[in-house]
């Protein structure tokens, strides 16, 4: 019999996953709380509960070339970075190339998902789901949750002294849609993640005084990288990867640093993170630098306590007269249709084996798709973790036993706690993540392979971007224009830019960087010889 699979959530992870389950030969009903396809990105003026929900002035941080299905380029005069409606309209697109519209219940709630009585022989779920005030039960053979983690919004207000005797406004970032309504005002932005920096970014154009108080600093990138390339394309490569695993911690640090302030130097402008050497995901913002320099933007620390009208900062100094204060604090996640006790099964935190699967079901029926964070783009993380999780439920693919699981985990929180500062951090790092993924399945790149079979594509693959494309080179589900997608990724990047052509297009001069990479520990070991 096909299995049934009932799916969570219609944006980017659900709509991979009805993909994925067809690809398999499972049987997907996605169940879609609002009326449309695209989850987060699918833009509305006002809050709904219970759905994502963001600004009108939002941009992807991530290239399209990097962003795609790995079997769906974007159109080569689409923009390197996106709107939110671009990135709709794309959404749309692959929804209706792939015909994954007739699986979708629009307006549909997922109230409850519970094991059936005889769930350790068969797997089975009750799903009971309401539309139009109506409830349904139905039995599925497995579940994919799809529902984000950008819903539930984080305000710890009680860690901000006297924020209850302040009489001006306060909201959550999640509540932001345009800045009509702050010009002239006083605004305080509290978070310097990429919601934050936003806004006050935004603001600061029209609104009398913005300030941002961060308590640990962050690095702010350019989306705009070396020569004016993507800076994707540049920074989530093998190369890049290989050299970061495998250099000593001091010169790896030093180098990552180095890249971090390439643009400008973080401790001049008050944004140096506490702890410099952690790979904490960094925020994309090309206009903050320029803010502070105009003086539009302030930053300043910690807020030690409010009062009716004003915020006094951990360094003694005072912002007078607030208008607004927003919340930038990022967002908790939960899923109230689902018994706590299935994910939360250490510590009363999310415990899932690769970000996926909770390791101690009695049967692996139960996936959650696009519950991590890396610097890599949504849409190809959440398809592989799809792929894999698809053939676990048709048996394919197979889970190591509970224990092995568990001091995977354990492992994994030692490196988080390492590279980002945080054992139970969402994060983790796009290309290793990815690569396990795909070994799971067989379309983890063969490197080595390439080089003997096809070295003008194994150059591209291993100094080049790690785009999509590359996990739909090889193994079940192969994607016969991945080759081709690859060796020409420059030509879509540069298409969209090259509006007023001068000269010929100029591509990045990958082996040009390379040599100034490796000729560094040789002029290093030269000066050391000299002062011998």
């Amino acid at each position: 019999m096909v299995k049934k699979v009932a799916i969570i959530g219609a944006g980017i992870s659900g709509l991979a996953s009805i993909r994925n389950c067809l690809e398999e030969g499972l049987e997907p009903t996605c169940f879609e709380k609002g009326e449309d396809i695209g989850g987060l990105w699918k833009f509305s003026d006002h809050v709904e509960e219970g759905r994502a929900s963001i600004y009108r002035s939002v941009f992807t941080n991530s290239s399209k070339e990097m962003t795609c299905f790995p079997d769906f380029p974007f159109p080569d005069d689409f923009p390197n970075f996106m709107h939110n409606s671009k990135l709709q309209e794309y959404i749309t697109m692959f929804a209706k190339e792939k015909n994954l519209l007739k699986y979708i219940q629009f307006k549909t709630i997922v109230s409850s998902v519970n094991k059936r009585p005889d769930f350790q022989t068969t797997g089975q779920w009750d799903v009971i789901t309401e539309k139009d005030g109506k409830k349904e039960s139905a039995v599925f053979d497995a579940v994919m949750i799809c529902s984000g983690h950008h819903v539930y919004p984080n305000i710890p207000k009680e860690s901000f002294p006297g924020i209850k005797l302040f009489k001006g406004k306060c909201f959550h970032s999640r509540d932001y849609k345009e800045p009509g309504i702050f010009k002239g005002k006083r605004v305080l932005v509290i978070g310097l993640g990429n919601s934050g920096c936003d806004i006050a970014s935004e603001l600061s154009h029209i609104a009398e005084k913005v300030i941002i108080s961060s308590r640990s600093g962050s690095w702010v990138m350019s989306r705009v990288w070396d020569e004016g390339y993507p800076w994707d394309m540049l920074f989530i490569t093998r190369f890049e990867t290989f050299l970061k695993n495998t250099l000593p911690t001091v010169i790896s640090n030093w180098w990552y640093m180095k890249q971090m302030n390439a643009r400008f130097k973080h401790e001049n402008y008050g944004l140096m993170p506490l702890n410099s050497t952690l790979r904490k995901e960094p925020v994309f913002n090309d206009e903050l630098p320029s803010r502070i320099l105009c003086g539009t933007i302030t930053i300043k620390p910690s807020v030690k306590e409010f009062t009716e009208t004003s915020a006094m900062f951990e360094d003694g100094t005072v912002f007078e007269a607030i208008d607004y204060v927003i919340f930038a604090t990022g967002y908790g996640y939960a899923y109230p249709f689902l018994e706590d006790s299935i994910i939360k099964s250490r510590n009363n935190e999310v415990t899932l084996y690769k970000g996926i699967f909770p390791p101690f079901l009695e049967k692996p029926t139960l996936a959650v798709i696009g519950l991590v964070q890396s610097l890599g783009a949504t849409i190809p993380t959440a398809d592989l973790q799809a792929r894999w999780a698809v053939k676990v439920f048709a048996n394919s693919c197979t889970l190591p036993t509970t224990n092995e699981m568990m001091d995977d985990i354990e492992e994994k929180m030692g490196k988080k706690l390492k590279w980002f500062g945080q054992s139970q951090t969402l994060q983790t790092d796009y290309i290793t993540y990815m690569d396990e993924l795909g070994s799971f399945i067989g379309a983890k790149p063969n490197i080595p392979w390439l080089f003997l079979t096809d070295p003008q594509l194994a150059l591209e693959v291993f100094f080049g971007p790690c785009s999509p494309y590359q996990f739909r080179l090889m193994g079940p589900g192969k994607w016969d224009g991945a080759r081709n997608a690859i060796l020409t990724q420059w030509d879509r990047t540069l298409k969209p830019t090259r509006t007023r052509a001068v000269g010929e297009a100029k591509r990045p001069q990958r082996f040009y960087n390379l040599l100034k990479i490796l000729l560094f520990p040789v002029l290093l070991l030269a000066v050391l010889l000299a002062f011998y």
